[in-house]
């Protein structure tokens, strides 16, 4: 029987940098907003579903090409170590800078759509959201499941598509409600500097980790 219980801090710390991430305002809690304004909630949780599968496709993604970088080249792993934690650090200085002067999360306008498209549109938005693909890679260079045999990869794919779902879904759940909307724009600048710590303490734990 395998045993995942080696590979649980490594499976942690990722879940950690992806529940900061998803949590974190972006290009799809804007989606999401719009489209829980516009149509209702459930359409919006459609639209997680197809922001969830599109993390889950980067994901596989991702480890299959750090495992080759890191079968070719025994320094790949040092370098995509520095390359994830000063991204982290980037994202702690603009959280930061928003802890000063929170913004406001403006949502996109969409019209009514039938669920397929409203899933397609998650999907899509998600593979090509530039956030998405960096914080995939700062999560690579913790090295998770490096080494793991096919189930545990499974449960990890697994395990990090219902946190996306779970944490987008509460997106689009709360902020289709004008009073949580208003909560969270009251709150944003003590939120983003949480965020803040959390990126700058990520950055510290994967640069300083061993290889």
């Amino acid at each position: 029987m395998t045993d995942i219980a080696p590979y649980l801090p490594g499976i942690l710390a990722a879940y950690a940098i992806l529940a900061v991430g998803a949590a974190s305002p972006g290009p799809a809690v804007a989606m999401l907003l719009g489209i829980s304004s516009g149509q209702g909630r459930a359409p919006a949780l459609v639209t997680c579903l197809g922001i969830a599968t599109g993390s889950a496709t980067i994901n596989v993604l991702t480890m299959l090409g750090v495992g080759l970088l890191i079968s070719q080249a025994a320094w790949a792993m040092t370098l995509l170590k520095l390359v994830g934690s000063a991204y982290l650090l980037w994202l702690a200085w603009g959280a930061f800078r928003k802890a000063l002067n929170p913004p406001q999360v403006q949502a996109i306008s969409v019209t009514r759509q039938p669920a397929p498209q409203l899933f397609a549109k998650g999907y899509l938005l998600q593979v090509t959201n530039p956030k998405a693909i960096a914080f995939w890679l700062a999560i690579a260079a913790i090295g998770a499941v490096e080494g793991a045999e096919l189930p545990i990869i499974a449960v990890f794919v697994l395990g990090a598509w219902l946190l996306s779902f779970t944490l987008h879904g509460a997106w689009a759940v709360f902020l289709s409600s004008g009073p949580v909307r208003a909560a969270y724009a009251s709150g944003r600048g003590w939120i983003e500097g949480a965020l803040g710590a959390f990126f700058t303490f990520a950055a510290f734990k994967i640069a300083t980790s061993e290889s």
